[in-house]
């Protein structure tokens, strides 16, 4: 996989935490708003910067899917946390082979994009999994 294919995923991640928080964002109100508020606000922040970082690289920036499968739609407090933990997993899995590139700035921006995905993630709920964004195991070749 080059870094294109890398950013272009990753790309596909941010479309996808923009949707997930934009729907949140309808089901919530209070601090639990602000907080989805400032989530989608960071991942359309950081889904721009891909775009450019794409297309300097001559590359096709990934577009949107017209919806997301969410799983079943959040009705409490408690799902729309458990959903945008969710959010930022996927996103910090999605940085991971960016974080392979030989680029050294590549690998700046995805170290920094899976830190503030986990740093979201910790604020919407306080516990942290041991290696996120990892699967929870991995199939060794001995």
């Amino acid at each position: 996989m080059n870094d294109v294919e890398r950013l272009r995923k990753a790309l596909a991640a941010e479309h996808a935490a923009v949707y997930a928080y934009g729907m949140l964002g309808a089901r919530t109100t209070g601090t639990l708003r602000s907080r989805v508020t400032a989530a989608f606000n960071a991942h359309r922040g950081t889904r721009d910067r891909l775009r450019v970082m794409i297309s300097s690289r001559g590359g096709s920036p990934v577009e949107t899917e017209s919806s997301y499968d969410v799983g079943e739609t959040p009705t409490s407090a408690t799902q729309v946390v458990n959903l945008a933990v969710l959010v930022e997993e996927g996103i910090t899995a999605a940085y991971l082979e960016l974080a392979a590139s030989d680029d050294v700035a590549l690998r700046r921006h995805a170290a920094l994009a899976m830190q503030e995905s986990v740093t979201r993630s910790y604020g919407f709920r306080r516990r942290i999994r041991a290696l996120p964004g990892m699967p929870d195991s991995v199939q060794g070749t001995s």
